[in-house]
This record gives C-alpha cells, structure tokens and sequence, in this order.
C-alpha cells in the first residue's frame, strides 16, 4: 500500500470553502467568551498551563508515535494519528470541562495559549514525528509545506481569535448576544459537513472501518489518560486534572482535516481518522464528563 496515492475521497473547492469557514467560525465564537483577565490570572499560578502546554504538544505526539510502533496501522492512518495529534485541543473541551466540573478558566486559557502556539507547534510537531516514523520504516519522509501549513493555521485559527477577543473587548453588548449562536451555528455546520462527507464516501469508510474505529478508540483513550495522569504526576488538583485531561483528548479534528484536504490531497486513510476522532471525542467527552462526576469526587 503506497503511503498517499491509494485512497483519496471526493472534494470540491467549494466543500474545502465551507469546512475553512466554519472552522473559523467555530474559533471566533470560542474567542467571543474569552477574557483578557482570564489569561492574567492564569499567569499568576502558571503551573497549570506549563503542564497543559506541555501535554498537549509534547506528551500526546509522543504517546502516539509509541502507539503506532505498537500497533504498527496502515501508512496513512499513521500520519493521520500524528497529525491530529500535533494540532490543537478542540474548543469543546471548554464544554466537557465544564461538564466535568473542571476548571473552566485554566480549559479556556489554555484552548487561547494553544491556538497561538498551534500556529508553530503544529506543523512543527507534524514534520518531526513523521520524519521520525518515516526514517524509522525506511519510507521516504513527506513533502511538507511548513509555511503552508502554518498560513492554513494562522488563517483558520489565530486571526479569529484574535479578532473575537477584540469584538468582545470593545463591543461587549453585542457579543454578548452574538456568541452563542455563532458557537451553535458553527458547530452545527462542521457536524454537518462531517456526516455529508462520510455519506458521499462511506463505501471508502466502511472497507476501513475496522482499521479506524479501535485504532481511534485507543488513540482518544490513551490521550484522554496521559493528560490526566500527566497532571496527577505535577500533582496538580482535581479539576485541573480534569481539565488537562480533556485539552489533551478533544483535539481540534476539524483543523486536521483542513490541513488534509488542502496540503494532503484529501489522502483517505488520514482524512478517515481525522474525521473518526472528531465525531468519537464527542462521545468520549460526555463518557468521561459523567464518569468524572459521578464516580470522582472533588475534595471538599
């Protein structure tokens, strides 16, 4: 099975104008309940960010490099784990962390620090642990546009967010009203888009089905437990905990697919996980949160 050219799904420009703009729709809604002051009180205590940081963009991209020696998947499914393991939390861990009874102010610190960082440490994360799987099965490594790639994530992710948090700060009546139903919107048209692609290539989807579905499950799982456990080692408290855990496990799939249809040529095998792990996380995320909840108990 050559790495790239054997599967590859149907892609209009037009589809990839409606995934770019909803994705930054889903940023700029996310940005529009961000606060300034959030951020400077988070300085105060940085424990909990430097840990989160460190999570999300050196531990999960390590802990997945190791599943797929173990498990050894296809090629492409491969560089699909790595890539969406090198992008981003997903902005609904702000939700599952609320849900979880986490600390939503560190969860939407974070999602804030790693979408400015993203913009460098995706593409940057992508291109070594590839390169390093690649030299390891004696493949030739990707052709990697970096600068591509990180215009694709200033684009999609940095500049709405910096525009939300400018929107909210000088005109904070209005986004007041506005937020919500821009985060509503935006998630609702990624769903979307999500389904529809998998319905136009689901004969694609279901000859790799049983390639994908446990391979997500343990991806998702392990990333979900390393950000917990990663924490509990900085002996962080329980909410934090949890909302470390969820910044690690709910990954910005839907950049990831971006990326795939724009840099990778709609590659099949990466753009199945990518689009897999965006609609499994959902449910890991209301698993986890009840599981937190119920079964957890934060100290007194």
């Amino acid at each position: 099975m050559d790495t790239f050219q054997d599967v590859h799904l149907d892609f209009s420009e037009d589809s990839l104008w409606v995934l770019n703009l909803a994705m930054a729709f889903i940023m700029f809604g996310v940005a529009l309940k961000m606060d300034v002051r959030e951020f400077k009180e988070v300085v105060r205590n940085p424990k909990g960010i430097v840990t989160g940081f460190l999570s999300q963009f050196m531990l999960l991209p390590a802990v997945t490099f190791l599943l797929i020696l173990i498990v050894k998947p296809l090629p492409p499914l491969a560089y699909g784990m790595m890539l969406v393991a090198a992008c981003p939390g997903g902005n609904v861990s702000n939700f599952f962390t609320q849900l979880s009874s986490g600390n939503v102010t560190l969860s939407v610190s974070l999602t804030g620090i790693a979408t400015m960082a993203s913009i460098f440490m995706t593409p940057t994360n992508f291109r070594f642990w590839t390169g390093l799987y690649a030299r390891k099965q004696h493949f030739a490594e990707i052709d990697l546009e970096f600068w591509a790639m990180f215009k694709t994530v200033l684009l999609l992710l940095v500049i709405p967010l910096f525009l939300g948090m400018a929107l909210k700060r000088f005109l904070p009546e209005l986004t007041e009203k506005i937020g919500k139903p821009i985060r509503i919107l935006s998630m609702l048209t990624l769903a979307t888009f999500i389904l529809v692609a998998f319905s136009k290539d689901s004969e694609i989807f279901m000859e790799y089905y049983h390639h994908v579905v446990w391979i997500v499950l343990m991806h998702n799982a392990i990333a979900l437990l390393s950000g917990y456990l990663w924490s509990a080692a900085m002996r962080l408290p329980q909410r934090d905990r949890r909302t470390i855990s969820m910044e690690t496990g709910i990954q910005n799939s839907g950049l990831a697919l971006v990326i795939i249809f724009s840099l990778f040529d709609g590659s099949g095998g990466m753009a199945i996980i990518a689009a897999w792990w965006g609609i499994w996380h959902i449910i890991a995320g209301f698993v986890l949160s009840w599981f937190y909840r119920k079964w957890v108990p934060l100290p007194a």
